[in-house]
């Protein structure tokens, strides 16, 4: 099982009433402190991601390319070069690359090859069938990519991973339990959570879909997961629980550019070349300039919102693992909550945020700027309702 945690050093999970799980501060920290790190329990790239090339490793997402590679692919530049070559991640170099000598899938290192191996990859190895797509989990990943166009916010492959993590493990109860650890829902809640991962006709596709996963996964132990309402049980779960992930070798190289210590014409120059590398390729690539995934993550998924929050998610290693960074000074016995909406949303106004956050969400919020703005009159500008139609559905807590 990955190293994913339900307590570290400094942080502690309390009962909330009529509110559920928060994490809270058992010590002092202070603005830009490290909260706590996890990797976890499972996450995937984005279908549509792997579909549009972009090379991650297979089990902790970690981007394969070189910042030169990124930018010469995104910005469709293959001569293109970039300065400061040491400020890139060495590391994923391809030479250093290694396969699944049975599927040829990547990853980054010879642990995370084994780490795959013994946590689901034995499971679900095509081998040569890698590339065939009568193979019920290529039907199954075709379908999802057919329904859910990008921008993803969740990918099959989370679920498809959490069933073959049971079938591998020795110890079937630690695994169950550590995912009955996450937030669930009622029956008509998880109704409303397929709907928004699939659209109108999601309970058309959600049949389409538990059956092609029945068809290359079922086992009679995890019968119930299989049914109607296990599966959609199981949808819940990720829409509610997942969060996003990010890596990009060329978003490192930025970072570590950022850090050198130039004269202030060369430090000028560098940061103008860089606004034009990010120009080049948001206008050959728009969406797609990261490589994306899910994961879902114990800790973080016990992270309460509030509109003012006072931590925030980063992926600072390139790959899957998470740390939480405080944003402001935080007192022991405070709660730690992270915002749910994007940062245009957060400037919205009051009845703008709480459509977005219920709809999305299944929630109102009741945080310090909502309680403040409750006599704010109940409006929405045409930009905040456009805004709210193109939502992420990345469920958080």
């Amino acid at each position: 099982m990955a190293a994913s945690i339900r307590e570290a050093p400094g942080v502690k999970i309390l009962q909330i009433p009529k509110k559920g799980k928060g994490l809270f501060a058992d010590k002092d920290f202070k603005e830009g402190d490290t909260l706590f790190s996890e990797e976890p329990l499972v996450c995937t790239q984005f279908l549509w991601n792997a579909y549009y090339k972009y090379t991650a490793c297979d089990y902790c997402m970690k981007s394969l390319e070189t910042a030169e590679e990124m930018y010469r692919r995104l910005a469709s530049l293959p001569s293109a070069s970039l300065p400061h070559y040491e400020c890139c991640d060495r590391k994923c170099h391809e030479g250093e690359h290694v396969t699944c000598p049975h599927c040829q899938i990547l990853y980054c290192s010879a642990r995370c090859r084994d780490q795959a191996w013994s946590q689901h990859h034995q499971t679900l190895c095509l081998g040569a069938s890698r590339d065939d797509p009568d193979h019920p989990l290529n039907k199954l990943q075709e379908t999802w990519r057919n329904m859910h166009f990008p921008p993803e916010t969740a990918s099959i492959m989370i679920l498809v991973r959490m069933i073959a993590m049971v079938k591998q493990t020795s110890n079937k109860e630690a695994i169950l339990s550590a995912f009955s650890e996450f937030c669930h829902r009622t029956v008509n809640e998880e109704e409303a959570i397929a709907h928004k991962l699939l659209g109108t006709e999601f309970q058309e596709q959600v049949e389409i879909l538990r059956n092609l996963f029945t068809e290359s996964l079922y086992d009679e132990e995890l019968s119930q997961w299989f049914t109607p309402t296990g599966f959609r049980s199981l949808f819940a779960l990720l829409g509610t629980n997942g969060q996003g992930i990010g890596t990009s070798a060329l978003s490192v190289w930025v970072k570590n550019c950022d850090q050198l210590n130039l004269p202030e014409s060369e430090r000028a120059e560098l940061d103008k070349f860089i606004d034009k590398v990010y120009e080049d390729m948001d206008k050959e690539s728009g969406m797609f300039l990261n490589c994306e995934g899910s994961g879902l993550y114990a800790l973080q998924s016990t992270c309460n919102h509030s509109c003012v929050p006072n931590a925030e998610v980063t992926f600072p290693h390139n790959n899957h693992v998470l740390e939480m960074i405080a944003t402001q000074d935080i007192k022991a016995g405070q709660e730690i909550c992270i915002c749910y909406l994007d940062e245009c949303q957060r400037d919205r106004s009051r009845h703008s945020r709480q459509k977005v956050l219920r709809d999305n969400y299944l929630f109102t919020c009741s945080c310090v700027k909502c309680e403040e703005q409750v006599n704010d009159p109940d409006v929405s500008s045409a930009e905040d309702d456009s805004d709210e139609e193109g939502s992420d559905m990345e469920m958080d807590s």
